[in-house]
């Protein structure tokens, strides 16, 4: 009888190893990234219905305009969330802040383990959003847009690399790094189309030579 309930337990034992090993290899992994945007082709086929619209000014421009870095949850806010999602190992403190963790920045390849070393780049800068039709939207909506962790247009940047791109569109700014320039030409459509934006005529032709090669 002993043997039987050896026997039972080694069964057992062997189904409970079997289960833990198939919920470590279908455990969704970290995502590391912003959603993933459209695809190019569906990018390709929305810039073809697209007419190009000038550049409108950014007169009474104001970040504060598009209040940023709201709460997301407890003491945690849009800044930090991006943070947590687009590092690996984030530990972050009783106030939300990331202590330690790695990041890859996207744009330029580099590797950084000090939260201070990255920007949260708006892939459409806020100011191009407002020359681009955002100027006669709400402050809800702009609120809205400026902290949209639904669309791809949030993403943990070297910093300097971030401060270097500023408010350029993509006729005048793309990542550093060509293998990326696809997956960001699609966040770009992606965010313009969701929210409406203009698109002026070098912008569009930059976004479809970029796509054309996809």
């Amino acid at each position: 009888m002993s043997n039987i309930y050896a026997r039972r337990i080694g069964v057992l034992s062997s189904a409970a190893a079997i289960a833990a090993l198939t919920s470590l290899i279908t455990a969704p992994t970290a995502q590391a990234a912003p959603p993933t945007p459209i695809s190019a082709s569906a990018a390709r086929s929305y810039l073809a219905t697209v007419t190009p619209r000038a550049e409108g000014s950014g007169s009474g421009y104001s970040r504060d305009l598009f209040p940023h870095w709201s709460t997301v949850s407890g003491s945690c806010n849009t800044r930090e969330t991006v943070l947590k999602r687009d590092g690996v190992n984030v530990v972050q403190d009783s106030s939300c802040a990331a202590v330690s963790g790695s990041w890859y920045s996207e744009y330029d390849g580099a590797t950084w383990t000090a939260a201070s070393d990255l920007d949260i780049d708006h892939v459409v800068a806020l100011s191009e959003a407002w020359r681009s039709g955002a100027n006669s939207w709400t402050t809800s909506k702009r609120q809205q847009f400026a902290n949209d962790l639904s669309r791809p247009q949030l993403i943990a940047v070297t910093d300097n690399v971030n401060q270097a791109k500023g408010d350029l569109d993509p006729a005048e700014w793309l990542p550093s790094r060509t293998s990326y320039r696809c997956t960001y030409a699609r966040m770009w459509v992606h965010v313009k189309q969701y929210w409406g934006l203009s698109m002026d005529s070098a912008e569009k032709t930059a976004l479809v030579n970029v796509l054309n090669g996809c």
